[in-house]
Protein backbone atom coordinates (compact mmCIF):
# COMPACT_ATOMS: atom_id res chain seq x y z
CA UNK A 1 0.00 0.00 0.00
CA UNK A 2 1.52 3.29 -1.03
CA UNK A 3 1.61 6.22 1.36
CA UNK A 4 0.01 9.33 -0.08
CA UNK A 5 1.77 12.64 0.52
CA UNK A 6 -0.17 15.03 2.75
CA UNK A 7 -0.17 18.78 2.79
CA UNK A 8 1.54 20.52 5.70
CA UNK A 9 0.72 24.15 6.47
CA UNK A 10 -1.03 24.26 3.13
CA UNK A 11 2.10 24.64 0.98
CA UNK A 12 4.44 21.72 1.73
CA UNK A 13 3.99 18.26 0.26
CA UNK A 14 5.53 15.72 2.63
CA UNK A 15 6.05 11.99 2.08
CA UNK A 16 8.41 9.11 2.88
CA UNK A 17 10.94 10.32 0.31
CA UNK A 18 11.08 13.68 2.06
CA UNK A 19 11.63 11.99 5.43
CA UNK A 20 14.53 9.97 3.98
CA UNK A 21 15.92 13.09 2.30
CA UNK A 22 15.90 15.08 5.55
CA UNK A 23 17.39 12.18 7.52
CA UNK A 24 20.29 11.78 5.06
CA UNK A 25 21.05 15.51 5.07
CA UNK A 26 20.92 15.55 8.88
CA UNK A 27 23.41 12.66 9.10
CA UNK A 28 25.80 14.38 6.68
CA UNK A 29 25.62 17.65 8.64
CA UNK A 30 26.13 15.78 11.93
CA UNK A 31 29.23 13.97 10.62
CA UNK A 32 30.60 17.21 9.19
CA UNK A 33 30.14 19.12 12.45
CA UNK A 34 31.63 16.26 14.50
CA UNK A 35 34.72 16.10 12.27
CA UNK A 36 35.49 19.82 12.82
CA UNK A 37 34.22 20.26 16.38
CA UNK A 38 37.71 21.14 17.59
CA UNK A 39 37.95 24.21 15.32
CA UNK A 40 35.49 26.85 16.48
CA UNK A 41 36.10 29.17 13.49
CA UNK A 42 35.32 26.53 10.87
CA UNK A 43 32.41 25.25 12.97
CA UNK A 44 30.81 28.71 13.10
CA UNK A 45 31.12 29.10 9.33
CA UNK A 46 29.57 25.66 8.73
CA UNK A 47 26.68 26.51 11.07
CA UNK A 48 26.06 29.76 9.15
CA UNK A 49 26.00 27.84 5.85
CA UNK A 50 23.60 25.26 7.30
CA UNK A 51 21.31 28.07 8.50
CA UNK A 52 21.40 29.63 5.04
CA UNK A 53 20.54 26.25 3.53
CA UNK A 54 17.49 25.96 5.81
CA UNK A 55 16.35 29.47 4.82
CA UNK A 56 16.86 28.60 1.15
CA UNK A 57 14.67 25.50 1.47
CA UNK A 58 11.90 27.48 3.20
CA UNK A 59 11.82 30.37 0.71
CA UNK A 60 11.91 27.90 -2.19
CA UNK A 61 8.94 26.01 -0.72
CA UNK A 62 7.07 29.31 -0.30
CA UNK A 63 7.85 30.11 -3.95
CA UNK A 64 9.57 33.39 -3.01
CA UNK A 65 11.46 33.80 -6.27
CA UNK A 66 13.72 36.75 -5.49
CA UNK A 67 14.72 35.37 -2.08
CA UNK A 68 15.34 31.95 -3.66
CA UNK A 69 17.69 33.47 -6.26
CA UNK A 70 19.46 35.51 -3.56
CA UNK A 71 19.95 32.53 -1.21
CA UNK A 72 21.14 30.28 -4.04
CA UNK A 73 23.74 32.88 -5.00
CA UNK A 74 24.89 33.37 -1.39
CA UNK A 75 25.19 29.62 -0.86
CA UNK A 76 27.20 29.14 -4.07
CA UNK A 77 29.60 31.94 -3.14
CA UNK A 78 29.76 30.83 0.52
CA UNK A 79 30.60 27.21 -0.27
CA UNK A 80 33.27 28.30 -2.79
CA UNK A 81 34.79 30.69 -0.23
CA UNK A 82 34.91 27.98 2.43
CA UNK A 83 36.63 25.55 0.04
CA UNK A 84 39.26 28.16 -0.88
CA UNK A 85 39.90 29.49 2.63
CA UNK A 86 39.82 26.17 4.48
CA UNK A 87 41.30 23.79 1.91
CA UNK A 88 43.83 22.23 4.36
CA UNK A 89 41.17 21.72 7.04
CA UNK A 90 38.76 20.17 4.52
CA UNK A 91 41.48 17.84 3.22
CA UNK A 92 42.38 16.72 6.74
CA UNK A 93 38.72 16.24 7.66
CA UNK A 94 38.08 14.05 4.59
CA UNK A 95 41.27 12.09 5.24
CA UNK A 96 40.27 11.61 8.89
CA UNK A 97 36.82 10.38 7.83
CA UNK A 98 38.39 7.91 5.38
CA UNK A 99 40.73 6.56 8.05
CA UNK A 100 38.11 6.23 10.78
CA UNK A 101 35.55 4.63 8.48
CA UNK A 102 38.08 2.10 7.18
CA UNK A 103 37.73 3.28 3.58
CA UNK A 104 41.44 4.18 3.36
CA UNK A 105 42.54 0.80 4.71
CA UNK A 106 40.28 -1.25 2.42
CA UNK A 107 41.05 0.79 -0.68
CA UNK A 108 44.77 0.66 0.10
CA UNK A 109 44.67 -3.12 0.39
CA UNK A 110 42.75 -3.38 -2.88
CA UNK A 111 45.17 -1.18 -4.83
CA UNK A 112 48.18 -2.95 -3.35
CA UNK A 113 46.80 -6.29 -4.52
CA UNK A 114 46.01 -4.95 -7.98
CA UNK A 115 49.47 -3.39 -8.36
CA UNK A 116 51.27 -6.28 -6.68
CA UNK A 117 52.74 -4.07 -3.94
CA UNK A 118 53.79 -5.87 -0.77
CA UNK A 119 53.49 -3.90 2.45
CA UNK A 120 56.58 -3.65 4.63
CA UNK A 121 56.30 -5.22 8.07
CA UNK A 122 58.27 -4.59 11.24
CA UNK A 123 60.18 -7.69 12.31
CA UNK A 124 61.05 -8.98 15.77
CA UNK A 125 64.61 -7.63 15.69
CA UNK A 126 63.38 -4.15 14.77
CA UNK A 127 60.90 -4.23 17.65
CA UNK A 128 63.71 -5.10 20.07
CA UNK A 129 66.00 -2.36 18.76
CA UNK A 130 63.26 0.26 18.87
CA UNK A 131 62.20 -0.76 22.38
CA UNK A 132 65.78 -0.55 23.68
CA UNK A 133 66.28 2.85 22.07
CA UNK A 134 63.12 4.22 23.68
CA UNK A 135 64.11 2.76 27.06
CA UNK A 136 67.53 4.40 26.92
CA UNK A 137 66.14 7.78 25.80
CA UNK A 138 63.56 7.65 28.56
CA UNK A 139 66.28 7.03 31.17
CA UNK A 140 68.38 9.91 29.80
CA UNK A 141 65.36 12.22 29.31
CA UNK A 142 66.08 12.60 25.62
CA UNK A 143 63.03 13.94 23.81
CA UNK A 144 61.85 11.86 20.86
CA UNK A 145 58.96 11.62 18.42
CA UNK A 146 58.76 8.36 16.46
CA UNK A 147 56.07 7.56 13.86
CA UNK A 148 55.24 3.98 12.87
CA UNK A 149 53.59 3.92 9.45
CA UNK A 150 50.74 1.48 8.76
CA UNK A 151 48.25 1.80 5.87
CA UNK A 152 48.23 5.60 5.58
CA UNK A 153 51.10 6.94 3.52
CA UNK A 154 53.58 9.25 5.27
CA UNK A 155 55.03 10.64 2.03
CA UNK A 156 53.59 14.10 2.67
CA UNK A 157 55.33 14.33 6.04
CA UNK A 158 58.58 12.69 4.88
CA UNK A 159 58.95 15.46 2.31
CA UNK A 160 59.15 18.04 5.13
CA UNK A 161 62.28 16.41 6.61
CA UNK A 162 65.44 14.60 5.60
CA UNK A 163 64.91 11.29 3.85
CA UNK A 164 67.25 8.33 4.05
CA UNK A 165 67.13 4.57 4.22
CA UNK A 166 68.60 2.84 7.28
CA UNK A 167 67.85 -0.26 9.28
CA UNK A 168 66.33 0.25 12.71
CA UNK A 169 69.22 0.42 15.16
CA UNK A 170 69.12 1.61 18.77
CA UNK A 171 72.37 3.59 18.53
CA UNK A 172 71.31 5.31 15.33
CA UNK A 173 67.95 6.29 16.83
CA UNK A 174 69.62 7.65 19.97
CA UNK A 175 72.17 9.62 17.92
CA UNK A 176 69.42 11.16 15.77
CA UNK A 177 67.52 12.41 18.84
CA UNK A 178 70.65 13.50 20.75
CA UNK A 179 70.02 17.16 21.64
CA UNK A 180 73.04 18.44 19.68
CA UNK A 181 72.18 16.43 16.58
CA UNK A 182 70.94 18.45 13.57
CA UNK A 183 68.16 15.86 13.10
CA UNK A 184 66.79 15.80 16.67
CA UNK A 185 64.14 18.48 16.15
CA UNK A 186 61.09 16.88 14.54
CA UNK A 187 59.75 13.40 14.00
CA UNK A 188 61.36 10.18 12.82
CA UNK A 189 59.23 8.08 10.47
CA UNK A 190 59.67 4.31 10.42
CA UNK A 191 58.34 2.19 7.55
CA UNK A 192 58.56 -1.53 8.14
CA UNK A 193 62.11 -2.41 9.21
CA UNK A 194 63.61 0.87 8.03
CA UNK A 195 64.00 4.44 9.22
CA UNK A 196 62.67 6.38 6.23
CA UNK A 197 63.04 10.01 7.35
CA UNK A 198 63.90 12.27 10.26
CA UNK A 199 63.37 15.92 11.25
CA UNK A 200 59.83 15.71 9.81
CA UNK A 201 57.08 18.19 10.62
CA UNK A 202 53.73 16.82 11.79
CA UNK A 203 50.33 18.56 11.88
CA UNK A 204 49.34 20.01 15.26
CA UNK A 205 45.97 19.09 16.73
CA UNK A 206 43.34 21.81 17.22
CA UNK A 207 41.94 20.19 20.34
CA UNK A 208 41.70 22.36 23.45
CA UNK A 209 41.12 19.57 26.00
CA UNK A 210 44.72 18.33 26.09
CA UNK A 211 46.31 18.58 29.57
CA UNK A 212 48.84 21.39 29.94
CA UNK A 213 51.69 19.07 30.90
CA UNK A 214 51.73 17.61 27.40
CA UNK A 215 54.09 19.55 25.13
CA UNK A 216 54.44 20.20 21.41
CA UNK A 217 55.60 16.66 20.64
CA UNK A 218 52.41 15.24 22.15
CA UNK A 219 50.23 17.75 20.26
CA UNK A 220 51.97 16.83 17.00
CA UNK A 221 51.54 13.11 17.74
CA UNK A 222 47.82 13.58 18.42
CA UNK A 223 47.44 15.68 15.26
CA UNK A 224 48.99 13.01 13.05
CA UNK A 225 47.05 10.18 14.70
CA UNK A 226 43.79 12.06 14.07
CA UNK A 227 44.50 12.23 10.34
CA UNK A 228 46.12 8.81 9.80
CA UNK A 229 46.25 5.29 11.23
CA UNK A 230 49.88 5.71 12.31
CA UNK A 231 51.07 4.86 15.82
CA UNK A 232 53.38 7.38 17.49
CA UNK A 233 55.83 7.02 20.36
CA UNK A 234 56.69 10.14 22.36
CA UNK A 235 59.49 10.51 24.91
CA UNK A 236 59.17 13.61 27.08
CA UNK A 237 62.30 15.73 27.35
CA UNK A 238 61.20 17.13 30.72
CA UNK A 239 60.18 13.94 32.53
CA UNK A 240 61.45 11.06 30.41
CA UNK A 241 57.92 9.61 30.38
CA UNK A 242 56.94 7.54 27.35
CA UNK A 243 53.56 7.87 25.64
CA UNK A 244 51.89 5.76 22.95
CA UNK A 245 49.48 7.70 20.71
CA UNK A 246 46.84 6.11 18.50
CA UNK A 247 43.60 7.47 17.08
CA UNK A 248 43.95 10.82 18.83
CA UNK A 249 44.33 9.22 22.27
CA UNK A 250 47.42 9.28 24.48
CA UNK A 251 48.27 6.18 26.46
CA UNK A 252 51.05 6.60 29.07
CA UNK A 253 53.55 3.74 29.04
CA UNK A 254 54.14 2.78 32.67
CA UNK A 255 57.05 0.40 32.12
CA UNK A 256 59.27 -1.09 29.46
CA UNK A 257 57.20 -4.26 29.73
CA UNK A 258 54.15 -2.29 28.64
CA UNK A 259 56.16 -0.76 25.80
CA UNK A 260 57.25 -4.17 24.53
CA UNK A 261 53.67 -5.43 24.69
CA UNK A 262 52.49 -2.40 22.69
CA UNK A 263 55.19 -2.89 20.07
CA UNK A 264 54.37 -6.61 19.90
CA UNK A 265 50.73 -5.66 19.36
CA UNK A 266 51.74 -3.34 16.52
CA UNK A 267 53.82 -6.09 14.90
CA UNK A 268 51.06 -8.69 15.23
CA UNK A 269 48.54 -6.20 13.86
CA UNK A 270 50.72 -5.66 10.79
CA UNK A 271 51.12 -9.39 10.25
CA UNK A 272 47.33 -9.87 10.36
CA UNK A 273 46.66 -6.79 8.21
Amino acid sequence: MLLQSTGIWGFLSFGWADVLDIAMVAVIIFLLIRSIKGDSTVLNIVLVLVSMLVVQVVVSALNMRMMTVLMNTLLDVGVLAVIILFQPEIRHALNRLAVRSGIARRSGQLFNRILGIKEEKMGRQSVEELGEAVRAMSAEKTGALIVLQHKSSMEEYMNTGDRFEAEINRRLIMNIFFKNSPLHDGAMIIVGDHIAAARCQLPMTNRTDIPAHYGMRHRAAIGLSEDTDADILVVSEETGNVSFVRGGEIRPVASMKDLRELLDTVMNQEEKG
